[in-house]
């Protein structure tokens, strides 16, 4: 049933309101920390035993994924009904239950370019968290320009034939399944991409993490050596990848913007400040210069919130993404790298360790989130990029000759 004037909309309110005090555990209404962050995948691990069965029960209602078709395993949720789903959750602080590259970027772009048949065999096991997707997009030669990729995909007859490298392949050592960009055509750029699909277990397909300057290894070098991949795996037409590809990039650049690279285990830069600087009989930080930049910085990400919830309503709508999605990844990068250099700034000589007893834990992991947060501006399409589309595409500025 459908609940769309405003009284059916109170009585969905009331039954998801319900639902979520019985359904969800205490300790999912905590504040998460990095190391419980529920990926899933068939390797999936689970800190808190609370999150496998928060999991399992948003799953079941298709609630991971609320305006999904519940054909595929959604939700079947309207916009309006999604809407009250999440201001539900947020009014008790609920967890999300599940972080994917499969709910992001890949099942919005499955649902609107792949047949029904492999909506049938991948949606499903994307709400549930079965299968974790990573991105094989960039290539140590086609980054910026990513049209100029080479990793070669040949028809064999009765399955691809696939060699190649990809590289910053985020989380693919973890990852099942990956959704892959691959040339089909090589007297063409543009129009000789294909996107497909295949298991990350299949043969000659190897995944080695690059340690980066904050001592965590999410990106992966990953190579292809004669991987055969299925033919019914090609999601769209042949020599067709490209328009799938730019859809799915508005997909990550938007998911990119709504979460604002956001960490997910420490006190905001106020909270710190307070606590190591001080505050007056006011309660005022005692830094007035700091108060001001923090003061700024908030009201920066008030207004930047607000401007993704009315494109992401825009976008539920049916209007077109277009090039919005490279303005907010942008001003979502700035805003994360000036939030942690306050962090930094906010933890005085607390910022300056990196391991021992004699610092706090919380800092620590600031510190490693600070170093993490210099590749904002990289990864998803590098901000000058994006500066470039926006110039183009929304100012219409032209080339200087």
């Amino acid at each position: 049933m459908a609940y769309n004037n405003a009284e059916q909309l109170e009585e969905f309110r009331l039954e998801t309101r319900k639902w979520l005090e019985a359904n969800c555990p205490p300790s999912m209404r905590t504040p998460m920390v990095d190391d419980e962050v529920v990926w899933g995948g068939r390797n999936a691990t689970f800190k808190n035993p609370d999150s496998k069965l928060w999991l399992d029960r948003m799953a079941e209602k298709g609630w991971t994924a609320p305006e999904w078709p519940k054909e595929y395993g959604g939700g079947g949720l309207s916009r309006a009904e999604a809407r009250v789903l999440e201001q539900e959750m947020r009014r008790i602080k609920a967890r999300a239950p599940l972080f994917s590259f499969g709910l992001w970027m890949f099942g919005p772009a499955l649902l609107e370019f792949g047949n029904h048949e492999q909506k049938l065999r991948f949606i499903p096991d994307i709400v549930k968290g079965k299968i974790r997707w990573c991105q094989g997009y960039s290539e140590p030669g086609a980054g910026s320009d990513l049209a100029g990729l080479q990793t070669r995909c040949e028809d064999k007859g009765d399955h691809y034939l696939i060699n190649g490298q990809k590289v910053w392949t985020s989380y693919a050592d973890k990852a099942d399944w990956i959704f892959c960009l691959v040339r089909t055509d090589t007297s063409t750029k543009h129009e000789g991409i294909s996107f497909i699909l295949f298991d990350m277990k299949s043969p000659g397909v190897e995944a080695r993490p690059i340690q980066l300057i904050s001592g965590e290894s999410p990106f992966c070098e990953t190579f292809f050596t004669d991987v055969k991949v299925p033919k019914d795996q090609l999601v769209g037409r042949l020599n067709g990848g490209w328009e799938i590809a730019k859809r799915l990039l508005q997909f990550e650049r938007s998911s990119i913007s709504s979460s604002g690279f956001g960490g997910t285990g420490s006190l905001s830069p106020e909270e710190y400040a307070k606590q190591l600087i001080g505050t007056d009989e006011s309660g005022r930080l005692l830094d007035g210069d700091l108060r001001g930049r923090l003061a700024d910085h908030r009201m920066y990400a008030k207004a930047f919130a607000l401007t993704v919830q009315r494109q992401t309503e825009q976008a539920k709508a049916g209007q077109a993404v277009g090039h919005t999605a490279s303005i907010l990844k942008y001003g979502a990068a700035k805003m994360n790298q000036d939030r942690h250099e306050l962090l930094i700034e906010a933890l005085g000589t607390e910022g300056l360790g990196w391991a021992g007893e004699g610092f706090d834990k919380g800092a620590l992991r600031v510190t490693r989130q600070w170093l993490r947060s210099k590749g904002n501006s990289i990864e998803g399409g590098t901000s000058e990029i994006n500066l470039n589309v926006i110039a183009k595409r929304v100012l219409g500025l032209k080339d200087h000759q």
